[in-house]
């Protein structure tokens, strides 16, 4: 439905100025549907009309990095350009204006603090496709500072340390997150298992 309106105004509205907007909202549906490539293509247009556009930054490098194959052709090049769209993303929320005039200054520092997070976690991402263990592992702990209550961060983290062979490490953490009461069934699963492959290290 937010595809379809996006692409209803656009039509209705060519040069309508809430363009920039639209697309965003069209490259964010794609991406909660789990098509990459049209995220990818929307997230684009959106650079190419804003190249300062953080939220894009951030949108196509995370659709990129997951998708990254040791046998891929263009395997640097895309590790390249996420790498890129990370860093740049980083750069451009510390000096971006608020989105909303209204919005209390602590609650847009909050809201920096976590998107810089989240761009650690892709160049975490990143490490960990070239097996940078030590670059994962410092860049998760960057992005769990910005954001200590997100598993998901904390359970790469682990995971990074599990391969790195720091194995008291990686049970520290894993020990950490089970002793939450909700945390969420997969992670559970999944920290479970690095747990027990560290365990038996």
């Amino acid at each position: 439905a937010t595809i379809k309106a996006a692409e209803d105004l656009m039509t209705k509205f060519a040069d309508t100025e809430f363009k920039e907007f639209a697309l965003t909202m069209e490259a964010r549906a794609y991406q909660q549907k789990g098509d990459a490539v049209q995220a990818q293509v929307f997230g684009e247009r959106v650079l190419q009309m804003n190249p300062k556009s953080y939220t894009m930054e951030l949108l196509v490098g995370e659709v990129i990095a997951p998708g990254i194959k040791d046998h891929d052709l263009d395997r640097d090049d895309k590790i390249a350009k996420a790498t890129k769209l990370f860093n740049d993303a980083i750069e451009n929320i510390k000096v971006a204006t608020k989105p909303n005039p209204q919005l209390p200054d602590a609650q847009w520092a909050e809201a920096q603090q976590f998107t810089i997070a989240q761009c650690h976690n892709g160049l975490g991402i990143l490490a960990q496709v070239q097996k940078k263990w030590e670059d994962a592992i410092k860049e998760y702990k960057l992005a769990l500072d910005g954001d200590p209550e997100q598993d998901a961060y904390a359970t790469r983290l682990a995971n990074a340390y599990l391969a790195a062979g720091k194995n008291a490490e990686a049970i520290a953490i894993c020990d950490k997150l089970l002793a939450k009461p909700d945390l969420h069934p997969t992670i559970k699963q999944v920290v479970t298992s690095i747990k027990t492959n560290a365990t038996k290290k």
